[in-house]
């Protein structure tokens, strides 16, 4: 859901000219700035010659136990693997910026599997030592969703009259205010590591 808000504002944003979309599946998506390329991302040749000429990668992959069948290995996989191994692959070919999206909340000392991956990924991305890393730590996402997620349909209803009690970093926040902000962090410059909760989100 951020990825598609992400390349609606990078397709007519002029700071990019040229947006390389690594997906595991097409997105249908036809554009003059846009060049699609579906991968399968074990393959690390194809990621990297993917990736060629590449300064920014924003990285906002991710599964949910539906999808995996509760498999946790695949889980893991798709959350951990393939952001640490495009890292890794960003930093043998010099990019500036990593940009990250991962949950609030995460943290690899967690006892919760989703935030104990979440950190973990962090962790290990952060000791790159990449010269730019932002992370941004969205809780509850609104936006349109392709897949039904019934808990989270209720949890999205019931959050206008409740969440005013919540602490700030701990409500809701639109998927392209997300975006928004990985872009403007992009655009920003900025080096060394940066993570992005609510409030710092809604600064820009």
């Amino acid at each position: 859901m951020i990825g598609g808000e992400l390349l609606s504002f990078l397709m007519s944003d002029h700071r990019f000219e040229r947006v390389m979309v690594l997906t595991r599946r097409s997105l249908g998506i036809v554009h003059p700035k846009i060049q699609e390329c579906v991968i399968d991302f074990h393959d690390k040749e194809a990621v990297r010659q993917s990736l060629n000429g590449t300064e920014i990668i924003f990285c906002t992959i991710g599964t949910t136990m539906k999808k995996v069948k509760g498999d946790l290995k695949l889980y893991r996989q798709i959350d951990f693997d393939i952001p640490l191994q495009v890292a890794l692959i960003g930093k043998e070919i010099g990019i500036r910026q990593f940009l990250l999206v991962t949950a609030f909340g995460a943290d690899s000392k967690s006892r919760n599997f989703y935030l104990r991956l979440k950190g973990e990924v962090e962790d290990a991305i952060h000791s790159l030592n990449l010269p730019s890393f932002s992370v941004f730590h969205p809780s509850v996402l609104l936006g349109n969703r392709k897949e039904f997620r019934p808990a989270e349909r209720v949890a999205v209803t019931l959050l206008p009259f409740i969440e005013w009690l919540f602490p700030f970093n701990y409500r809701s926040i639109k998927a392209s205010t997300v975006a928004k902000a990985m872009i403007c962090a992009a655009a920003d410059k900025k080096t060394g590591f940066h993570i992005y909760s609510r409030k710092e989100m809604f600064v820009f």
